[in-house]
């Protein structure tokens, strides 16, 4: 089993004797249509480090070395499995679909020599073990956040990003693109979201809870055109990955406000925030003009993205403003709501029904439970209690573990003393590892409703590529883990694969944190 380094863990593997040798003159091949772009894919991800400029072509012969088929009819592979053969002649990727068969050049590539991962080209024999895998996903949300709202990381950095989680077998990109410290995307029926809500004039230096606070005095921000997020959207589809926009409301929202002070409840002035810490302003609930102002900011949104889901965020919604607008208080009284957890359940409930009628499901986090029941939300759990899942899942609510004591990336490795600032808590790689997404309390038939697993880095301490790099790898490596394979848990066994995996994330040039 030395061979197979492989993350995250394939679901059965069938050691066999001698290596294929990857050869300048071998061809890749499709059997069909849908295996055309993941033989494009691997051809294209060979071509750097081999310096090989590896054929693609249609209709394999029982000569070809490398052959990529889409079209097996093996249901317990789902739409994500695949299987993958390789003997001392030939190598054979199947799967149902052409997603099964992307992942499985992730794994092919892995059983290569980590100088594969190279931009450069490289003097190695290019050889991999014989060997017969079948693999599929344990959940089919396997996702990470990334939050742009408090730092800006540009086009091309996303780009990076999405090839390293898919080669992570990550199948969703969660983009928080709005804050109370900066909105992120060009909404054109609304010009001031980019104009004003895109920048503050200064940020915060070290921690946001010293007081005084010390400011840098450099204006800040950044956003995507449409043509960016259409093209991103454009590359992650290429990786098998959705793209999932989050458009914070009723809270985290004061960027916006900034632009258009109109929408909160005191009616401004607001100010982009330029430091890490709640808001009291938020959307106000009990004005028409903030949900025709969001319906156009939806309308935009659901033209960019093609997921069927829309993050609404949902979270950290304080109700002392709310509780002293005359506009809040006369919608509770005409709604016969009786405290801000209702009004908020009556906000994201209105959002609901808007998406729903474009054919679009919302996401969001737990807090958007506290009003009561949101039967038709998909309902991502960050708040510390495993309890709360395991009601929701109880309850039929398709949920998403997020647990913030597992999934936050953006908290310590190790001794803070010695640790890049972070915002906080404690989060060792094997804490990671040792994630079980479906709660104990949760019956057997019910483990369904847990539909994914997810990452999270947040960024208000993260603003250099590097460091996001070191904060998220290899933690993230672990938690596709937990996502991808079996249950059952070997972290030592994690351990001996990663090492030569690290290795492929240095041919990458990854600034990820070294084990101790």
């Amino acid at each position: 089993m030395n061979y197979y380094n492989i993350i995250p863990r394939p679901e059965n593997i069938e050691p066999r004797q001698g290596v294929f040798v990857l050869r300048y003159d071998s061809t890749i091949t499709y059997a069909d249509e849908a295996a055309k772009h993941p033989a494009e894919m691997l051809a294209a991800y060979l071509r750097p480090a081999t310096g090989y400029a590896l054929p693609v072509k249609a209709l394999p012969s029982p000569s070809d070395k490398i052959i990529l088929n889409a079209s097996e009819r093996t249901p317990e592979l789902g739409s994500e499995g695949y299987t993958l053969e390789v003997t001392q002649a030939q190598i054979i990727i199947r799967a149902n679909e052409s997603t099964g068969l992307f992942y499985g050049v992730q794994t092919l590539r892995q059983l290569l020599p980590p100088a594969v991962f190279s931009p450069f080209k490289e003097d190695e024999p290019w050889s991999l073990p014989c060997v017969k895998i079948t693999d599929r996903p344990r959940f089919r949300w396997r996702g990470i956040m990334f939050d742009e709202g408090r730092h800006w990381f540009g086009k091309e950095y996303v780009k990076r990003f999405i090839d390293l989680i898919s080669l992570h077998k990550y199948n969703v990109f969660h983009w928080h693109l709005t804050e109370n410290a900066g909105w992120r995307i060009d909404i054109r029926h609304y010009p001031k979201l980019r104009e004003i809500a895109a920048w503050r004039d200064k940020t915060v230096i070290g921690r946001a809870d010293r007081k005084p606070r010390e400011f840098d005095n450099k204006p800040y921000g950044g956003f995507y055109t449409q043509d960016d997020v259409r093209e991103i959207v454009e590359y992650a589809t290429a990786h098998y990955i959705k793209v999932v926009p989050e458009i914070e409301m009723p809270g985290h929202c004061q960027a916006a406000l900034a632009a258009y002070p109109e929408l909160g409840c005191s009616g401004g002035p607001y100010e982009v925030m330029d430091y890490w810490d709640y808001s009291d302003n938020n959307f106000c609930a009990g004005n028409d003009a903030v949900f025709e102002f969001l319906n156009g900011v939806l309308d935009e949104i659901c033209e960019l993205f093609p997921s069927e889901y829309i993050h609404i965020g949902g979270d950290e919604c304080r109700k002392t403003a709310w509780e002293n607008c005359p506009k809040c208080r006369k919608r509770m009284k005409d709604e016969n709501l009786s405290d801000g957890n209702k009004l908020q359940s009556y906000f994201i409930r209105r959002i609901e029904k808007y998406l729903s009628s474009k054919g679009r499901s919302i996401v969001g986090w737990d807090e958007i439970l506290e009003g009561g029941p949101e039967p038709k939300a998909l309902v991502m759990f960050w708040l510390e209690k495993a309890s709360s899942l395991e009601a929701a899942v109880n309850a039929h609510h398709h949920v998403i573990a997020s647990l913030h004591q597992y999934t936050y990336f953006d908290y310590y490795q190790g001794d803070p003393a010695k640790e890049p600032l972070a915002i906080g808590g404690m989060l060792p790689l094997e804490k990671v590892y040792s994630f079980e997404p479906v709660p104990q309390g949760v019956p057997a038939g019910m483990s369904k409703y847990v539909i994914g697993v997810q990452g999270q880095i947040w960024s208000q301490y993260i603003k250099e590529r590097k460091h996001l790099e070191y904060m998220t790898f290899p933690r993230a490596c672990a938690l596709a883990e937990v996502a991808w394979s079996l249950p059952e848990k070997d972290y030592s066994g994690f351990l001996r694969r990663l090492v030569p995996h690290l290795a492929r994330l240095d041919s990458l040039d990854v600034g990820y944190r070294k084990l101790d």
